[in-house]
């Protein structure tokens, strides 16, 4: 490993994970995304590294000490469609095929928890197989950001691996509540900082664009909007209202069967519509939506995106390119960097004194915070326990059940 360890950042988006691990004293290498407005952000505020670039297709990646990134959970093929059931193309494989080619010492894999029901759990063999078939020792856990900091409940999966070593899984730095096992990670460390902790210092936010700091503007309530808003308490959201002022699409919507915690038109569940944050917990989780959907906790208007990216750990500084959709997208498809550099200090400790051990292996596998499991996420989790028992070749791997 270089004096100063090197990265090399995959499915970049705006910068998130680049920017944990480069405050945390990594260099970055390069940095690659297909979305043009992420990486024309990236480069305005991290470097000229980022690269506009099809990974599919990508054959001159560097070496770097590390590879991280968070790919989509999609297939292609060379007509850029996969049938249902077949993930042999998928991004997450690709991303897995890549760390195998290229044999970092270590990786770090960032992703939605719709990762572990997709495809029935096909998307995790995707991921784990081709890797610890490499010689990666692997611990695969959902995580809320809010127990690393963020002050936001926001729930990822995380994957970490080390080649022929074995990599800690960091230990959460806070407690937190105002969501399901955000307090498991134990009541004796600091509470996350609450929403209205982290934006209380932000000035007065501006009626017009482009606001004090860059995009700290709202586009003022009015008629049914207004009504709405000054109905609800914080806490409350569209379901709390009386069913005249629904929307149309929340109305639709409302009374559909939730499958796998994934609430869309296509599969069914309540939308949030509209939702007032408390200001004594963290946020909810923002989204590309949180503009329109979260209304601020004191406030009749709807957040800023600077406030949104204040919950995503951005520093005021940091601006964010393309039109108002994309940069609403760009933020809340990022990783927090707060969050990205717990992870970053930990691996730099870590690759600094590994110690050698032969063979692969998954090594922990915690696909919740609470104490249950989904009928999705036990068919997945069964799934992977039977794979990975023929390869239980070595002692220490071990599989956690909540």
């Amino acid at each position: 490993m270089t004096a100063q360890p090197t990265v090399l950042d995959l499915f970049c988006g705006s910068g998130g994970l680049s920017l944990g691990f480069l405050n945390a004293g990594f260099a970055v290498v390069r940095a690659v995304d297909i979305d043009r407005a992420a990486v024309d952000t990236y480069r305005k505020n991290i470097g000229p590294h980022a690269r506009h670039d099809d990974l599919r297709d990508a054959t001159d990646l560097p070496l770097a000490d590390i590879i991280i990134g968070g790919p989509p959970c999609q297939g292609f093929s060379s007509a850029g469609l996969r049938r249902a059931g077949d993930t042999r193309n998928s991004l997450v494989r690709r991303f897995a095929d890549i760390i195998s080619a290229l044999r970092p010492r270590a990786f770090l894999f960032e992703n939605v928890e719709g990762f572990l029901t997709g495809e029935d759990g096909a998307f995790v063999l995707d991921l784990l197989s081709p890797l610890v078939e490499a010689g990666y020792r692997i611990h695969l856990r959902k995580i809320n950001a809010a127990n690393y900091g963020v002050p936001q409940h926001r729930k990822r999966v995380i994957a970490l691996g080390g080649l022929g070593w074995s990599p800690r899984f960091p230990d959460a730095t806070h407690s937190a509540f105002g969501a399901p096992g955000a307090a498991l990670a134990g009541r004796h460390l600091p509470q996350a900082p609450s929403m209205l902790a982290a934006i209380h210092d932000l000035p007065a936010a501006s009626s017009t664009p482009p606001g004090t700091p860059l995009d700290h503007w709202f586009r003022p309530l009015a008629g049914i909007d207004l009504d709405r808003a000054r109905m609800l308490e914080p806490g409350q959201r569209m379901r709390d209202l009386p069913d005249h002022l629904w929307h149309e699409s929340y109305r639709r919507r409302a009374f559909r069967r939730v499958r796998d915690g994934m609430p869309t038109e296509r599969r069914g569940g309540a939308p949030v519509g509209l939702l007032r944050l408390r200001p004594d917990e963290p946020s909810k989780a923002i989204t590309s939506g949180a503009r329109t959907e979260f209304l601020h906790p004191l406030e009749q208007r709807n957040v800023t995106l600077r406030e949104c990216a204040r919950l995503q750990t951005f520093p005021d500084s940091f601006v964010f390119m393309g039109t108002l959709a994309q940069r609403a997208q760009l933020i809340g498809d990022a990783v927090p960097p707060r969050l990205a550099h717990a992870f970053a200090i930990s691996l730099l400790q870590d690759v600094k004194h590994s110690h050698p051990i032969e063979g692969g292996a998954l090594l922990t596998f915690s696909p919740t915070l609470s104490v249950g499991l989904s009928p999705a996420l036990r068919s997945m989790s069964e799934r992977v326990a039977s794979h990975f028992s023929l390869r239980a070749q070595d002692a220490e791997q071990m599989v956690l059940w909540p």
